[in-house]
């Protein structure tokens, strides 16, 4: 699942099919980013850091939009996405954490904005609070290039004069849900985001992103407009995004999970994110998983962990979304092994994936199909028709865990 230590080269390319879905076949261009093990984050318990950005996306419900959506820490991240986009014309380039969890761009937390004569001051302020980091400044309008076809004239951004917890990188390409934005700017309400504006200008026919990680995850892809129908080995099946709050503010769908024949969690709301790293599930189900599989928690980790006798009898957990079933085998239920010590594990222990979110079902965020999840199984965030969707891939069944 996970790749070795060093840095993954992931190439995002664009896509040109149409599967069960209304995407328009399409050629679209293709951008490079790297994805890591964020030591920053695996200094503290890895469940730890996956609950507290949950938590922080529930109060969604209590908050205003703008407080509660931005209230987690990007760069408590296990895995962290960067990508070098270029800002201005002539560009300078910038290293940018891909986060579908948050939307607004930013650049200066090192590497500081350079103005050029695409450069226009719009008079409002930003500020955006990640938890543990922040960032506030100006918001400019500026040239945005991702790729040579990916070009965006007029792009708001955040330009960040105190910005903390950002520590290599210079701030985020936001490619969450455009309402998260809503607040972060002073003299607007909701800010374009990216994909709104390579929409709104005709650069791509569908405002979708499909995301793709290869076998093992040393490389994977990034869509701007549709999905790669060659990365997949089924078709794309779609389910309507969540009316339930908090996860309607984000990229939410209803699902039910099953243990086997066991069902452990019932038809509730949560979010799909690859922000987070774990599976995380309502405590009444995790607690259910537990007793199910015989684990025993880790106090170094924060994860369930087995025997290999445990794990020789571990059943498949089937995630329901609308008409269909997406099956995590037992080895996508586990930690990779490789990486058992890059989170204050032994390197002979076999650890699970799934974690407990830290409340009980019926929130209205119960669960949050993260990182481990998606390295199984491709996915479209699809503005345009309010759904997301999933597919099989080769990596599905794979056993490289």
């Amino acid at each position: 699942m996970f790749p070795s230590k060093t840095l993954l080269s992931i190439v995002l390319i664009a896509l040109s099919a149409v599967d069960a879905s209304p995407l328009r076949r399409e050629a679209a261009p293709t951008i490079h980013f790297q994805a890591r093990v964020n030591a920053r984050a695996i200094s503290r318990n890895i469940a730890a850091a996956d609950r507290a950005r949950a938590q922080a996306m529930q109060q969604t419900s209590t908050m205003s939009k703008r407080a509660s959506s931005s209230s987690f820490s990007i760069t408590n991240s296990v895995t962290i996405y960067t990508a070098q986009v270029g800002v201005g014309s002539p560009a300078t380039q910038y290293a940018l954490l891909i986060d579908t969890g948050s939307s607004n761009t930013w650049v200066g937390a090192n590497t500081k904005y350079a103005r050029t004569n695409t450069s226009v001051d719009t008079g409002g302020s930003v500020s955006v609070s990640y938890g543990s980091g922040s960032f506030s400044g100006e918001e400019y309008l500026d040239t945005v290039t991702l790729s040579s076809d990916l070009v965006i004239t007029g792009q708001s951004i955040g330009v960040a004069s105190l910005a903390q917890g950002f520590t290599g990188v210079d701030g985020i390409l936001g490619v969450g849900p455009t309402d998260l934005t809503q607040g972060t700017v002073s003299n607007v309400g909701l800010v374009p985001t990216v994909t709104d504006n390579l929409y709104s200008k005709g650069t791509i026919g569908t405002e979708a992103l499909g995301v793709y990680f290869a076998p093992g995850g040393s490389a994977g892809e990034l869509t701007f407009g549709g999905f790669d129908s060659s990365k997949t080995a089924s078709s794309v099946n779609y389910v309507s995004l969540t009316t339930t709050s908090p996860s309607s503010y984000y990229w939410g769908i209803d699902q039910s999970i099953t243990y086997g024949s066991s069902n452990i969690l019932s038809t509730t709301a949560g979010i799909v994110d690859t922000g987070t790293t774990l599976i995380l599930i309502a405590t009444d189900a995790f607690n259910k998983y537990q007793s199910a599989t015989g684990a025993t928690l880790d106090s170094n980790t924060g994860l369930l962990m087995i025997t290999s006798a445990q794990y020789a009898n571990l059943q498949t957990l089937n995630f329901n979304i609308g008409d269909n079933s997406y099956g995590l085998t037992p080895n996508g239920q586990i930690w990779p092994r490789s990486l058992n010590t890059d989170i204050g594990g032994n390197s002979n222990s076999i650890y699970l994936v799934v974690n407990d979110i830290g409340s009980n079902s019926g929130t209205g965020l119960d669960f949050i199909n993260g990182y481990s999840f998606l390295q199984r199984f491709y996915s479209v965030y699809d503005t345009t028709n309010h759904q997301v969707g999933f597919a099989t891939t080769s990596s599905t069944s794979a056993v490289s865990n």
